[in-house]
């Protein structure tokens, strides 16, 4: 019985004509438009030049790591160069900050780094980040030197620390290393965004084919309903059937970016299918919770579950680069239970780290999202009771 439901629920699926075109033919439109759209900004947009203002005081003047970074930032003879910093006082901080002549007025106090904005563009946001990624590097970096410092049985402090920096930063130990290809380009972003968006999109598939079972749905449903068998034998061939036609759906996605569109997807191919893979399932287990629990029409559901899944791409990025970033910094839980974030930071950490704990670390956060909410789904099915006429 279970293979007969699995072999009518793949039937019923591929004879959806609507399905088919938004699990097969719309992601390869999408990618396509990108391509044609993005696939020129590398080579003619040149990033600008960023206009900040730093108050000159003693905490800036005393740290080394940041003095020196934004030195090299600031640089026009350097391949870094990306800022255009004025040393000023404090109110004359304040003072070009209001008259927007910079994008950003910097100031080091005792304990923290306040970056002060008028507005949250491209540039503002460039700058924080730039402070953020100095920060958290200097925190490492303060780790090597303190261990460095205690196998010579010094006594550690922070000013031997400072005094140290730059002598331990050459040691091969301490050194920052690029490990990327090259700079994430727009179009790669884009392509990122776009298989996660495919990945929910599988959330259809499995919304339709429980809508398919369900008593209060379709005469289908009212039929399987009192032919005794079990919900959850039904839930999984169900799953099961709606991942096997996303998997296709979305390899033939994979090869076509890759064969046609060029995309390069670097080194971490087995990574890259595995992180797709997980995605799709934890887009299928989002549209069988919104089938489950919403007690509706099914024109009601899609529309609800395209705007679920459309919220958590924008959120992921998809229709502005900054927009993962703010919201990672001020909300970052939605991030942590947002799958289309789960992929997109996935495919972030296997382009920038060395390392796969991040990678993975997403990867497991897919897996988790989708046993909650299977766990949830399978709970309301069970108590789900209708009458009997």
């Amino acid at each position: 019985m279970f293979l007969h439901n699995l072999k009518y629920s793949l039937k019923t699926l591929f004879r959806s004509k609507a399905l088919i075109f938004w699990t097969f033919a719309f992601p390869i439109i999408l990618g396509t438009f990108f391509k044609m759209a993005f696939s020129d900004i590398e080579n003619s947009e040149k990033l600008d030049i960023i206009d900040i203002s730093i108050v000159d005081n003693d905490n800036f003047n005393n740290d080394i790591v940041f003095k020196n970074t934004f030195q090299e930032l600031s640089d026009k003879n350097s391949e870094n160069y990306m800022f255009n910093t004025r040393y000023t006082s404090l109110n004359e901080c304040k003072k070009l900050l209001e008259e927007e002549k910079v994008s950003a007025c910097i100031l080091f106090n005792d304990d923290d780094i306040s970056v002060s904005v008028n507005k949250s563009g491209i540039n503002e946001t460039i700058t924080k980040y730039v402070i953020d990624e100095i920060q958290s590097k200097k925190v490492i970096l303060t780790n090597i030197i303190t261990k460095e410092l205690e196998s010579n049985n010094y006594i550690v402090n922070y000013e031997e620390i400072v005094s140290l920096a730059n002598n331990i930063m050459n040691n091969s130990k301490a050194k920052f290393k690029d490990i990327s290809r090259t700079n994430l380009s727009y179009t790669m972003i884009e392509f990122y965004t776009l298989i996660a968006m495919s990945c929910l999109y599988g959330s259809m598939l499995s919304m339709y084919i429980i809508n398919y079972i369900l008593p209060n749905m379709n005469g289908v449903g009212k039929r399987i309903s009192v032919s005794g068998i079990k919900k959850s034998s039904l839930l999984i061939s169900s799953l099961i059937s709606s991942y096997i036609v996303q998997v296709v759906g979305i390899f033939i996605l994979f090869i076509y970016t890759i064969f046609v569109l060029k995309v390069d997807y670097g080194n971490n191919i087995d990574k890259v299918i595995l992180l797709m893979l997980t995605g799709s399932f934890a887009g299928l287990s989002l549209g069988v919770l919104v089938s489950s629990l919403i007690k509706t029409n099914e024109n009601a559901k899609t529309g609800i579950l395209v705007g679920i899944t459309m919220l958590m791409c924008f959120m992921s990025g998809m229709m502005g680069i900054t927009m993962k970033y703010i919201i990672d910094k001020n909300v970052r839980v939605l991030n942590l239970i947002n799958p289309a974030s789960m992929i997109t930071d996935g495919f972030y950490s296997l382009y920038y780290y060395d390392t796969f704990n991040r990678y993975y670390f997403n990867v497991i956060s897919l897996l988790v999202f989708s046993a909650v909410m299977l766990l949830i789904s399978y709970s309301s099915l069970r108590r789900q009771r209708y009458d009997s006429i």
